[in-house]
């Protein structure tokens, strides 16, 4: 296959030196606004060429493309794409409008090409484990789940906003929380076969008065800096998702999971992880909780040669090894020693999209499946904007069956 990334800041080179290792890419391509950075990564990764605009990436003969852009343009430009013929890799989120969402999956099963979302999430060690233990009936009946991103804005994000977003960067670094909700929301629905079906989201107005989170600077009018959501599910139970900006937390799992079912309990701090077991019978004092964060702990972290430029404060989503409940046994040889990113998902994700594609077989987290992780988010920014009205969140059904990959 061929892929043309659009898009080549700081994310897009994990993914380029990934799946230029890859057995089943033939070459890589790359365009971008700023047409020096595109060159740039032309000569430092060896791609194939670079393209002068997406229009002209469209017209090509590659057949992939993966949208690396800011994140409120990935809808528009994955329609483009998927209108171009081409199949789709697209970083988080999948859109920002229900119309977008709605648009992706009508193409996709329109025209029969795959489209995957990125989401790190699906592949966190956390998730990993509970999706095992779900499917083994450990838990018991799951009915509460909760799912945080705690990053702080002082924690790379003014950096990675001026990096992206020129002298403007301010009215872009206000983008609403719950409008990038899928590292939360996807590690849960990413571990439990259900989907969210209603929410109450409350918003926390930003005070602290630098103009980021300004409604009168912000290109979506908005001033809520940290935003907490309850979301009822299909299958009766309940989600709760925390999008923290404005939080005295620096370093550790910025995305956490805790499972909460009638047999066992996992609950994920920012610093390690246990599993609370029910013993049966009446003698509830006699039940087990054990300590799992080894289990998480992703080993052999290296920084990638190359991020010289990337603020040392986001380095940890570009520096994490392999965690012992990670399954490489599907990976290609020649990821072994390659950097890894976000808590070992990134040689998943690379393999996960090449699969897809040179297979004809629909990813885990296709368009159905990206739609659950990012509608809920959509609708709990509008429910937020009406004071914590809860409001229906619509669903487009389960797509075609996914891939045990």
């Amino acid at each position: 296959m061929k892929i043309g990334v659009i898009g080549t800041g700081q994310f897009a080179r994990s993914f380029i030196s990934l799946w230029q290792k890859h057995p089943d890419v033939e070459a890589i391509y790359a365009c971008d606004l700023v047409p020096e950075r595109a060159k740039e990564h032309q000569e430092k990764y060896d791609l194939a060429g670079t393209f002068a605009d997406v229009e002209e990436m469209l017209a090509s003969d590659v057949d992939s493309v993966a949208v690396m852009t800011q994140r409120w343009t990935h809808g528009s430009l994955v329609l483009q794409a998927l209108e171009a013929g081409k199949n789709v890799y697209s970083a988080v989120p999948m859109a920002i409008t229900v119309d977008e969402i709605k648009a992706i999956i009508d193409k996709v099963t329109e025209t029969g090409l795959i489209y995957m979302m990125g989401e790190t999430s699906y592949y966190n060690p956390a998730v990993v484990w509970a999706r095992g233990k779900v499917a083994e009936g450990a838990f018991g009946r799951v009915f509460y789940a909760e799912g945080d991103y705690v990053h702080d804005m002082d924690n790379g994000f003014y950096a990675a906003y001026r990096y992206s977003g020129g002298d403007d960067w301010k009215k872009t670094a206000s983008y609403p929380p719950m409008l990038y909700p899928t590292h939360a929301i996807g590690g849960v629905l990413g571990a439990l076969p259900t989907y969210a079906t209603s929410v109450s989201c409350i918003g926390i107005h930003d005070d602290r008065g630098d103009g980021v989170f300004d409604k009168d600077v912000s290109l979506w009018g908005n001033d809520f800096s940290n935003m907490s959501a309850l979301f009822g599910l299909a299958d009766g139970g309940a989600m709760r998702t925390n999008e923290f900006r404005r939080v005295g937390y620096w370093r550790g799992h910025e995305s956490r999971f805790r499972f909460y079912g009638t047999d066992s309990v996992m609950e994920q701090t920012g610093q390690g992880a246990t599993w609370s077991i029910k013993t049966e019978g009446e003698d509830y004092r006699k039940g087990d909780t054990l300590d799992i964060s080894d289990l998480f702990y992703t080993r052999n972290a290296q920084v990638p040669e190359g991020f010289g430029d990337v603020d040392p404060a986001l380095m940890q989503s570009f520096a994490s090894g392999t965690a012992k409940v990670q399954d490489r046994s599907r990976l290609p040889k020649e990821f072994e020693g390659a950097h890894n990113g976000h808590e070992g998902s990134h040689h998943f994700l690379a393999d996960d999209f090449v699969r897809a594609v040179t297979t004809k077989t629909q990813p885990p987290v296709n368009a159905w499946k990206a739609a659950r992780f990012t509608l809920p988010g959509v609708i709990a920014l509008e429910s937020a904007r009406q004071g914590g009205a809860r409001l229906p969140i619509p669903d487009f059904g389960d797509g075609p069956e996914n891939p045990a990959w």
